[in-house]
């Protein structure tokens, strides 16, 4: 057994052990940033209150439940849904039968690569079910005048009987419809739009559900963003050919309100690598775009917004990526050295990024998190979507929700959400703290694989910062200087940094061994 798998098993045995008091700990973190109760969910979705339905059709007839086909097939919003997500599933097996020729892929038992089933989007017996609310005002700096995103995250599920919902099966599959958090196009007189600080202020309190969802009830056209999915799109078992591999496939759809319909669009920060390498134009204006001073600075605290000409319109995330750099990784090839030919010409070199830094300094911006190339290009990889998705996520899901429909859920499915998501709530909830008082908050966050030390009293000693089982840094033997990019990432009194791999500097803490 590897080292890394003997890490991995002792955290899982660790943990299995502690689902009460972690599900305890959660809850507390997430007070005024989510809605993760599974007692509430239930009440919300089996009253027709926040089932999709009632939001995307909220004029049906409420006696029967909007199944998947009739979700996809009936509701003119989500008619160019299907379609898109079936062209990425073509592209997706074409490129698989041309790198594996010789391993087979199709959905069902028997396949050597086994697909998610499309047929589940086409019945009958499945649909989506709310498994969690999220307050994303901590993305107001994208637009100030909506006070950011509220998430309503649903989990694809199949009833096979009618009367006991406890027999329901979740499958690998979210939708995520995400709204303005306020509706900012509102005229009713005696309706005003809410501030932004008067709408924090309900979800610290978190006492009025529908309050925390705009004044309107079902939310107006003017409050619809988008709708992000996450699929699995494949598992692989481990064969001669590689080891265990799950593929997910990320789509966002925009909302277009003069076609009244979601519209499949880039995914934020999703940097398209395969086309800005295959293009000496593209590749140029990338990086003078991204090492300008202030893109620089917004790239280092987590804040910047890359155009969309430099992006993708979707994302496959392979788990688990390693921790060695590696292929599966989105910005791999990038950075020098990296890549099948070490020699050949990447996007950025050690010394653009070390010049870019020092002209950050000169000009007076302190950079936060970035201060090496190493963190450079950390950040590279955990600003995409499908980066941050490999980072401390659940599989490829960092909020697959508790499975409220089953009488004895898994330990899988007591945990709500990832370690990136309950490690990133306490700068969250600084936020809101810092709207509901009319002030202008910090919208920088950390890495992805570790919180920024903001939180660092209140999450001290557990897995998020400094516990077992948490991020921590490596300085490489024989080297003069640790790096600055990663120096604060210790671990808790008793505990050690210990590889994960054999070559990458980001370990992780436990006990000590001899």
């Amino acid at each position: 057994m590897s080292r890394a798998l003997r890490i991995l098993v002792a955290v899982v045995v660790l943990l299995g052990g502690a689902v009460s008091s972690m599900a305890a700990e959660n809850a507390a973190l997430a007070r005024g940033t989510a809605i993760t109760d599974p007692d509430l969910l239930r009440k919300l979705e089996q009253r027709d209150v926040l089932a999709i339905s009632r939001l995307l059709w909220p004029e049906r007839n409420a006696e029967f439940p909007l199944t998947t086909d009739l979700l996809f097939a009936w509701q003119p919003q989500l008619a160019l849904i299907p379609p898109a997500i079936d062209a990425e599933f073509e592209r997706y097996i074409a490129r698989h039968r041309a790198i594996s020729p010789t391993e087979t892929i199709g959905a069902g038992e028997g396949f050597d690569v086994q697909l998610f089933d499309r047929a589940v989007l086409k019945s009958r017996h499945t649909r989506f079910v709310l498994a969690g609310i999220v307050n994303r005002m901590d993305r107001a700096y994208v637009s100030a005048e909506s006070c950011g995103e509220i998430r309503l995250i649903y989990r694809l599920t199949r009833f096979d009987t009618k009367s006991d919902d406890s027999k329901a099966t979740r499958l690998p599959m979210t939708l995520n419809l995400v709204l303005k958090a306020r509706d900012v196009r509102q005229t009713d007189r005696s309706t005003k739009p809410v501030t932004c600080a008067e709408l924090a202020r309900r979800w610290l309190d978190n006492d009025d559900w529908q309050g925390l969802i705009g004044s309107r009830f079902p939310p107006s056209d003017a409050m619809l963003d988008r709708i992000e999915t996450n699929i699995q799109l494949s598992v692989a078992s481990k064969s001669a050919l590689h080891d265990f591999r799950s593929d997910y496939l990320l789509k966002v759809f925009k909302y277009n309100a003069a076609t009244k319909q979601f519209e499949e669009g880039a995914l934020e920060n999703q940097i398209d690598r395969d086309r800005i390498l295959a293009d000496d134009d593209l590749r140029r204006d990338f990086k003078a775009w991204l090492l300008a001073p202030d893109n620089l600075r917004d790239f280092d605290r987590g804040t910047v917004l890359i155009p969309e000409r430099y992006l993708a319109k979707a994302a496959i995330v392979p788990t688990p990526a390693g921790f060695d750099a590696s292929d599966l990784q989105p910005e791999f090839g990038l950075m020098q050295g990296e890549g099948k030919d070490k020699e050949s010409d990447p996007v950025f070199t050690d010394n653009d990024v070390v010049g870019a830094l020092k002209r950050a300094a000169a000009g007076g911006i302190a950079l936060q998190n970035i201060r090496s190339v190493a963190g450079f290009q950390r950040r590279l990889n955990d600003v995409t979507c499908s980066g941050c998705h490999q980072t401390r996520g659940i599989g490829g899901f960092h909020f697959p929700g508790v499975d409220w429909l089953a009488d004895k859920p898994s330990n899988s499915t007591i945990v709500p959400a990832s370690p990136h998501f309950f490690g990133d709530l306490l700068r969250r909830r600084d936020i809101l703290t810092a709207l509901a008082a009319g002030k202008r908050p910090d919208f920088s966050r950390g890495f992805a694989s570790r919180p920024q030390t903001r939180g660092s009293s209140e999450l001290a000693g557990t897995e998020y910062q400094d516990g077992w089982g948490a991020h921590c840094y490596l300085q490489e033997a024989g080297s003069r200087a640790p790096d600055k990019s990663f120096t604060s990432w210790s671990c808790a009194k008793g505990l050690t940094c210990q590889a994960a791999s054999a070559s990458s500097r980001i370990g992780m803490c436990f006990i000590k061994t001899r």
